[in-house]
Formats: C-alpha cells, structure tokens, sequence
C-alpha cells in the first residue's frame, strides 16, 4: 500500500467573492497537508473553484459583462484571498479548464454506454443557486428554497437521467461495510437515512443552462453542474485526459488485492448529499474507486446564525486581516471549533483566545525561555540532560504524552483536541519554571548546575511544541525556531523523529521578539464596530422584525416551559403548543386533572429524525425531517436549536404530536410536535425517546 495522502476541498461557487467559510475549509486542508508532510507522506493539496450552470450566467448578466470575463474576474479573488492566507495548495483547478471538459465529457460517455444515463422529461421547483431541484409539498404554489430563502422556479424540459435508482441498495452495502466513508457518525446515520427512503433517477442535463460543458452528441444540452463539478476531484489528477500523471499515484492504492482510494473530501453538510450519494455512485457506474472519506464539518456562526451577508453576521476576511495574522486566524479556528460541529465565531472569542493561548501560552513561554538563554547564557542554550531531576523527567514524560495525543487526534481530524494536548505541555514547562524559579538560580553561583537543567529542559520543551504546531502556526513556528538559532524550518522535521535531548547545533540566540504580542479587544471591537464595512451591512440586512426575535417556544419542544422557580430540581414531561402571543409556551401544571376522553384526543406517534437543520434567522429553531410511517415525511419546527446540534438528533427516534394543526412559522410550515422533558432551572429539553425498537408511526396510548 502506498504512502500517499489526497485532500480535497469543495470547489468554490463563483456567484460570489471569498469570505470565512471558504477561508475555514481551505485551512482546514492546507493545515493537514502540512502535518501528513511533516511525517513524510507524500501529499497532494486540490482546492479550487466551479464555473458553470445558471446562476454564473445570471450574476454576469447582472453585471453587464461576459460570463468568462465575469467567472476570471471572482476566480482571481479567490487566488488573492488564499495567497494572503498563505495557503499552499498543489493544484487550483477550475471546471472550465478545457482538460477538465474534456474529461467530463469522457465520463458522461462511459456512464451512458454502461447503461445509466438515458433521455427523458423532468418537470420540477428549481433552486439556482443550489443548482438543484427541490421536493415541494402538494398545493404549495409558491414555494421557496429553505437555504437560500428565494423563491423557486418552475422548470419543466428534456432531460437525460442517471439510474441513481440502480444503486440504492449498492450504496447501502457500501456504507456498512465501509463506516469510515461518511464522518462524523451522525452525518453518516444521516446519508443512510436519506438513501433508505429511496433514490430516484438523477436529472443530469439542461436544455434551458447555455453556460456549461455540452452533453456529447447532443449539443442542446448542458451537463448538470454537479456531475461537472464532482468530478473535479480525479480530472484534477489527470483521470480522462493526459494533461497530469497523479491519478494513478494520488487516488489508486490497493488493499488486499482490491483497489482502493486514500482521497479525502472535506465538505460542508450543505453538500452532503451530492459528496456522500450522487457522486458515490457516479464513481460505481464508471468502476472507479470511492474516496475513503468524505468528512463533513459544521457551519461558522455568529449569534446562533449561520454566517451571511444577508443576515449581517458575516465577518470579512479583510476586517480579519486587519486586526488578526495569519496564524492567528488559522490557530481559532482549528482550536475554537471542533471540526464537525457548527462553531460559533466573534471577534472578541478570537481575541480572547489569542490572548490566552497565543500570547500567554506559547508567545510567553518562547519569550521568557529565550530571553533567560540570552541573559544567562550568553544566548548559547545549555543542553544538560544527564542528571535530571524528577520535576524535568516529570516534563518530558508529559511532552511525550503530549506528542503521542496531538498525532492521533490531529490524523482523526480532531484539530481542537490536538491543540489541547499541545497546549498542555506548554502549561506543563510553565508551571517548572515558575516552580524552578531560574531567575532567583542564576543569582546563585552553586546553583549554576542547576539553573542549566531548568533552562535546558524548558528550551527542549520549547523545540519539540514548535515542531509540533508548526503545520497550525507556519510563520510564527518559523519566527520562533530562528529565535532559537537552530537551522532551516519547523516543517522540515518530523517530531515522531525529534528525539529529547538530541544533540543539536545551535547558533547563538540574540534577537528576542514577542510571538504575539497581547491584542486590545475593546480598541479592536470599537474599530470593527465603527468601520463603515460593518455599518454598511448592518444597515442592509435589517430585518423586517429584529433578528432576535424568535418565538421563544415553537411547534416542538419549549427552551423554558417553566418557570425557574417551579422548575428547579423538579423536572418534568411538557408538551408544548405557541400561545396567542407567539412567544410564551403554554404548559399544563403537573396537578391538574384531564379526563380520557381529552387524552384520547392527542394522537401520539413513533418517529425518526432524518435530516435536522437550523432555521436562517431564528437562533432557537431547528427543521426536521420527520419519518412518521407516512408516504413522505414530515416537517416539523422544534425549538431546541439552543441545546441540540442539529447532528445530535438525527437519527433519533422520538415521540411527536401528530394531529397538531399545521402552523407557518419563519416562511416554513410544521406538522406537529415533538416531546420532551424540561430538566433544570434553564428547562433544559431532553428528548422523548425510546428504550426498544418501535416501528415509525405507532401510536402511543
């Protein structure tokens, strides 16, 4: 099996400029190929963007301008922004790319010779900007994306079609037998759930999108853009063309005998779908190995909301690299937000944590450490090892713990966990040399063995934190090593192989400078929050109604459905339906009495959660999908966004009220009610659920 490592990004959609979340992903994945590398794997980098489909065309319409003078024009702001954050990728490929048309169109051909691709008529509610068509409920005349809030389009055309349908149960099989394909385990429950309610046939072609890689023999029709653009991921590497040779090398590997595939696909759970079922079983059709992972992290928010300029929540990246380094802005968001998870981001987290951990952390224990060196030594680092005594073996034993801990969670994508362990040693030598006091050692001329062995071992720790971040904090890992005078960059070495005590030349340290120098968080938020860029959106975002103003309980469950003082240490079952008022629960104290006949009356049911999202603008609300034993499933509004991540309860099965009239609710309509126990004095929700296996649908009584 080779050695070899393969990461990929999605490949931006040029409708837009650059903002943080293509920043998160992309330095998610320059992070990793910088650590595989590192450790000597042989590692291959893509990121880069998409081109074609409707939408393109629109925006250059919008503009006044040619759709390529329009796709060149974004494109070069995604280059700039990445080359700012020093992002080194190996290949930035874009679906207009004539090598990657070419190839698409060798695909399509070899899908449709295999027998899954054939023409036909498709009718259905268009999304443009998903590029994606969208199941609507019965009656409902004008319906809306439920991401991008925007009214759908009626579109009606010939059409070719992938038998998606043929491989229903193939994907299955696949998902069980490979659990790694799909992480983290709740997205996978998620994908299987999806594909177990049945796949139907994928439309793969438009007759009404000129902006896009012609259908071979066919030259009405346009390919869909999501087989275009998954399919970057091996036309990159030079899959059916012969303008590159990594295809063989990067995506082909083999185990016991079969091939296999080492290529990662980090994605936003927007795209789930496309990464972890169309393009699987595009791959099938064609007989090319699957990915071995497609991971899926969570969405950066702001005030509970995902991040947008619609919502005025959006943090720029130039507002960032105004206040912020690059390693500043890599190191938050790799520690702040457990990669998976949705992660809350602001300027004043951003700050407190550069504080506390950069400039506290590692930014004063390189500068106390180096600084004792040049005063006490001359700058020439003492290497004293042979006797040390059990606080120093105390801190190697921990560093080693420390190393071994930031590999595992690091490879597992567990980048906050990683952290923490490094930052672990460096809480570790802190507390030595504060306990060691060397300032008062080096005033003692009997206490010079002694003083050496304090600073050797708080500059050996130093080394082996900076080769163990470096992939996280390239610049300042570098800036740091140079202080120290050892010779050429953290990024060369490995620290599985960065031994304690190693003999070392080190050139003689002179310049000291502060790695991060403290950031004044009431001068920088005061700057941010009077610069016009900020007024500006906040002004073109505002809402008809304030932005938090959200009910405060929902169809669902209640975040507080009794008061505190009745609540504490008494918990208690709540079933909850929105008052006159939208914004009090209306619950029934636990002594009233009710007669059968009333209870009767509440048809209680067994259901799964499908698919869980938040609700745009509403920081308490999640949407669900609901399996109810029902020919489709249902929608139902639940008002646990504030204790649930939507990945929590996906999966789940629960009970729900299901003759509950049908409410709008935020543009969307909820179709009953889920049950839930409200716990402690906040009235935590936990969810009704079920300790055997109950067929969705049963009927409580």
């Amino acid at each position: 099996m080779k050695n070899t490592f393969y990461v990929t990004t999605p490949i931006y959609y040029v409708n837009a400029e650059p903002h943080i979340g293509h920043a998160y992903t992309t330095i998610v994945a320059d992070a990793l190929t910088k650590f595989k590398r590192q450790r000597g794997i042989d590692s291959f980098f893509l990121t880069g963007t998409d081109e074609h489909g409707i939408n393109i065309e629109r925006k250059a319409e919008e503009r006044g301008i040619a759709v390529k003078q329009h796709v060149d024009e974004i494109v070069d702001k995604f280059k700039t922004a990445f080359a700012r954050l020093d992002i080194n990728y190996d290949r930035w490929i874009r679906t207009t790319d004539a090598a990657h048309e070419e190839a698409v169109q060798k695909l399509w051909t070899l899908l449709k010779e295999k027998g899954y691709i054939y023409k036909g008529h498709y009718e259905g509610w268009f999304c443009g900007n998903c590029n994606e068509f969208k199941e609507v409920e019965a009656g409902d005349e004008n319906p809306t994306c439920p991401t991008h809030l925007k009214a759908l389009e009626r579109v009606a055309e010939a059409s070719y079609f992938f038998k998606l349908s043929a491989f229903q149960e193939r994907l299955l099989k696949y998902y069980e037998a490979h659990p790694e394909f799909v992480q983290p385990e709740a997205r996978r429950n998620e994908v299987i759930s999806f594909v177990k309610s049945g796949l139907k046939d994928l439309s793969v072609s438009r007759v009404s999108v000129k902006w896009g890689i012609a259908v071979p023999d066919d030259a009405e029709h346009t390919i869909y853009v999501w087989l275009d653009a998954l399919s970057n991921y091996i036309t990159a590497l030079g899959w059916g063309n012969e303008h590159f040779d990594g295809f063989e090398k990067y995506w082909l590997n083999e185990v016991d005998g079969k091939p296999v595939s080492n290529a990662l696909h980090l994605v936003g759970k927007d795209i789930l779908r496309f990464h972890a079922v169309y393009w699987p079983a595009f791959l099938l059709a064609a007989e090319v190995p699957l990915p071995k992972t497609v991971f899926v992290h969570g969405m950066l928010l702001k005030g509970g909301q995902k991040m947008g300029k619609s919502t005025g929540n959006a943090i720029k990246l130039e507002t960032l690299h105004e206040h912020f380094t690059n390693d500043m802005i890599r190191y938050f968001l790799l520690r702040e937000v457990p990669f998976g998870q949705d992660g809350e981001v602001t300027y004043e987290a951003m700050i407190e944590r550069v504080n506390a951990d950069l400039a506290n952390g590692l930014g004063n224990l390189a500068s106390r450490t180096l600084t004792m060196v040049k005063n006490y030594f001359a700058g020439q680092p003492p290497r004293a090892f042979d006797a040390e005594a059990d606080d120093a073996k105390g801190v190697r034993a921990a560093l080693t713990q420390a190393k071994e801990k930031f590999d595992d969670e690091y490879a597992a994508l567990n980048f906050s966990r990683a952290l923490e362990a490094a930052w672990s040693g460096i809480a570790n030598v802190d507390k030595f040399i504060t306990d060691n006091q060397p300032w008062k050692l080096a005033k003692d001329e009997a206490a010079r063995a002694k003083l050496e062995a304090v600073i050797s071992t708080a500059y050996e720790t130093l080394r082996q934190v900076v080769l163990l971040v470096a992939p996280v904090l390239p610049h300042t890992a570098k800036a740091i090593w140079q202080q120290m005078g050892l010779a050429g960059e953290p990024l060369q070495f490995n620290p599985r192989e960065a031994t304690w005590g190693e003999a070392l030349e080190i050139a003689k340290v002179e310049n000291v400078t502060p790695a991060f120098p403290k950031l004044n968080k009431e001068k920088i938020v005061s700057e941010i929050e009077n610069s016009e860029d900020h007024q500006a959106m906040a002004t073109d975002s505002q809402p008809n109604a304030p932005s938090d103003a959200s009910p405060k309980a929902t169809t669902g469950t209640t975040a507080n459905p009794v008061a505190p003082t009745e609540a504490a240490n008494k918990p208690s079952a709540t079933a909850t339906t929105p008052s006159s008022d939208d914004t009090k629960p209306a619950t029934v104290a636990s002594s009233e009495k009710i007669a059968i006949d009333d209870f009767i009356k509440v048809e209680l049911r067994a259901a799964t959660i499908l698919e869980a999202e938040r609700v745009p603008k509403a920081d308490k609300l999640l949407r669900l999908q609901v399996d109810v034993g029902e020919a489709t499933p249902r929608q139902i509004l639940a008002g646990i966004a504030e204790y649930y991540a939507p990945e929590e309860v996906v999966g789940k099965k629960i009970v729900i009220v299901a003759n509950l009239a049908p409410r709008k609710m935020r543009g969307f309509e909820s179709n009953g009610m889920l049950l839930a126990a409200s716990v402690g004095e906040n009235g935590r929700p936990v969810l009704a659920t079920f300790g055997e296996e109950v067929p969705n649908g049963t009927r409580l009584k």
